[in-house]
């Protein structure tokens, strides 16, 4: 995970996350589904962005109409992910509306976001900060995981679960407040990351 890309990197971003969807990542394949699936658009004009950012010439030319139309994108599918989140390779959208992640949260590889999520900072308490999310972590609708926690890998939160303590690798978590209730973890929801 970096908050700066080079291409290579990009490119290897965005073959992940198109794997995640459809289990291919031919550039042909990359436009089909760029056109066609609101998540993956939104991640990969959020990778776009970041890259254009991170470099000077571009920087004064595509980043500005690449950041208007993220932006544009935003709106369109209730998605507020600041491109310069950390988020590891294979990034996947379930399902597009409602989703606010905070700028200063991190993401770990192949994590499954679910319409609804809202992952944020706590501006108060023992747990003022941002949490950070492992690898391989399923987060399911409606789900809000807030504060300075550590979500481990192989996790899965559960519908609707508010969660606010850290969580061991391999859990999953439902409930008001989240409560872990089995080992089983992400096993089953998070798919194709043979990339």
């Amino acid at each position: 995970m970096r908050n700066t890309m080079d291409f290579a990197t990009l490119k290897s971003f965005i073959r992940s996350d198109l794997y995640r969807y459809v289990g291919q990542s031919g550039w042909k394949t990359g436009i089909q589904v760029f056109f066609s699936n609101p998540g993956f658009k939104y991640s990969a004009m959020m990778r776009l962005c970041l890259f254009f950012k991170t470099h000077s010439f571009s920087r004064y030319t595509v980043f500005f109409p690449s950041a208007w139309l993220f932006h544009r994108y935003s709106v369109k599918y209730g998605i507020c992910i600041p491109f310069t989140t950390k988020i590891g390779s294979g990034f996947y959208i379930g399902h597009y509306g409602g989703i606010v992640v905070s700028k200063e949260t991190s993401i770990g590889k192949n994590c499954n976001i679910s319409h609804g999520v809202t992952i944020g900072q706590a501006n108060r308490g023992i747990r003022k900060g941002q949490p950070a999310i492992g690898d391989n972590v399923y987060i399911g609708p409606g789900a809000k995981i807030f504060g300075s926690i550590k979500i481990g890998n192989g996790c899965a939160i559960g519908a609707n679960s508010v969660v606010n303590k850290d969580v061991p690798d391999n859990s999953v978590v439902v409930g008001v407040p989240g409560v872990i209730i089995s080992s089983n973890g992400s096993q089953g929801y998070i798919n194709r990351t043979d990339y």
